[in-house]
């Protein structure tokens, strides 16, 4: 499974209904692992993000997860590709 880092902010409409971030929240854990999709740890955060979540599963299940979550309209997500040590140390191996 690959692990990816979603990088979340807040939209003007997830703000006003900040009260109910926690329960959307909980639906959105729900709703990832019915798609085979591992939450593996959520964090509201302060500085550039509001909130920073990680979790694993197949490039399309991810997607699709992030997707909805987006659709209803509370955040904005900028999403990357994690890679344990163990994996770029094959990376690494295969450099000339």
């Amino acid at each position: 499974m690959a692990t990816y880092v979603s990088l979340l902010n807040f939209t003007d409409q997830g703000i006003r209904n900040i009260k109910e971030s926690p329960d959307r929240y909980g639906a959105f854990k729900a709703m990832a692992e019915k798609l085979g999709v591992k939450v593996i740890a959520s964090y509201y955060t302060v500085g550039r993000y509001d909130l920073v979540v990680i979790v694993e599963g197949t490039d399309e299940a991810v997607t699709t997860a992030l997707l909805k979550g987006g659709a209803a309209g509370n955040v904005r997500t900028e999403t990357l590709r994690a890679f344990s040590v163990d994996e770029a140390k094959r990376f690494i191996g295969n450099l000339p």
